[in-house]
């Protein structure tokens, strides 16, 4: 009889496991998922693109070539205003350098102070926000009335501060944007730490003696790690549009250095006598923060397992 109530045990748990889901299937369906959306691939090509870009740019000022069709920091004056044509695709800015290699090189700089201030972002926001969620008391009460604090104050302004405390520079607008973004990925982690950590396999975990940190790390970071992705996604193309306002106000990339937000800032004055040096950085900055928010979009529908195709 214990055998047979064994060998029935053992048939279902077979049963059972026909129907676990394997994580290469999940995967799958994800990027079935993902294909399907039409506007994120549209996103994720768009970003694949200037990432390609940003980094052969990045390759070959590391070993001195020069794959631009000019010099993107090279003035001169004989050639400014030069409207698009055959030789200077998108003309020629009021110091006679070219648009267009200049919009290429600040490809770089944008996808960097995006990646690198999400990446700090994201650290010091996540590391904050599991120790309140999982803590609670008088711990979690500190850290997100601070962060209450900072959302209090629009995500400009306050970077603006902070390049003010800091100083102008490109490493500067890095850390500005960094910091200002901390508190939306602490509020997002310790919401959802809240509503699992008193999950059954937490317990479990607490009572076989785990630590905090091994908990937090390993049994529930892992569970909202989408949250967190898809969040970082979407953080990227707020990056690069703070990026822009801070060159814009003249805070970030300092000269002779091209980055869009810059390009649009020391063109403005000539918005009716060469519009096209305004257009053309505005048109950069627009596509990438849309193919982030594209992907980013089509990222958390293929996320949810709700959302995924049949």
């Amino acid at each position: 009889m214990a055998k047979d109530n064994s060998a029935n045990s053992a048939e279902n748990l077979i049963q059972a496991a026909e129907y676990v889901e394997k994580p290469e299937s999940q995967l799958k369906e994800m990027w079935e998922t993902l294909k399907q959306n039409k506007a994120a691939v549209v996103g994720l090509v768009i970003i694949a693109l200037l990432a390609l870009i940003a980094i052969t740019v990045w390759i070959s000022e590391l070993i001195g070539i020069q794959i631009l069709p000019y010099d993107p920091n090279y003035s001169d004056m004989t050639k400014s205003f030069i409207w698009p044509n055959a030789e200077h695709w998108f003309g020629t800015d009021q110091l006679g350098r070219d648009v267009f290699s200049r919009i290429i090189d600040g490809t770089k700089i944008s996808l960097f102070v995006g990646v690198t201030a999400v990446a700090i972002s994201l650290s010091i926001g996540v590391l904050l926000g599991s120790i309140a969620g999982y803590r609670g008391g008088k711990t979690d009460a500190l850290i997100m009335r601070t962060m209450d604090v900072m959302l209090a104050i629009p995500s400009i302004l306050l970077a603006i501060a902070f390049m003010a405390a800091l100083g102008k520079g490109l490493d500067k607008a890095v850390i500005a944007i960094g910091l200002v973004s901390i508190p939306e990925y602490a509020r997002i982690v310790r919401g959802s730490i809240l509503s699992v950590k008193e999950n059954d396999y937490v317990q479990a975990a607490r009572v076989i003696g785990n630590g905090d940190s091994r908990i937090i790390f390993k049994h529930i970071l892992p569970n909202i790690i989408s949250l967190i992705v898809v969040r970082a996604t979407l953080g990227i193309s707020s990056a690069v549009l703070d990026t822009a306002a801070l060159g814009f106000l003249g805070l970030g990339v300092q000269p002779p250095f091209a980055e869009w937000g810059d390009m649009l800032g020391r063109a403005r004055g000539f918005i009716f006598t060469a519009p096209y040096t305004l257009i053309f950085p505005g048109i950069a900055i627009t596509i990438t923060v849309l193919a982030f928010n594209l992907f980013g979009d089509g990222l958390r529908d293929a996320l949810d397992p709700k959302s995924r195709i049949k």
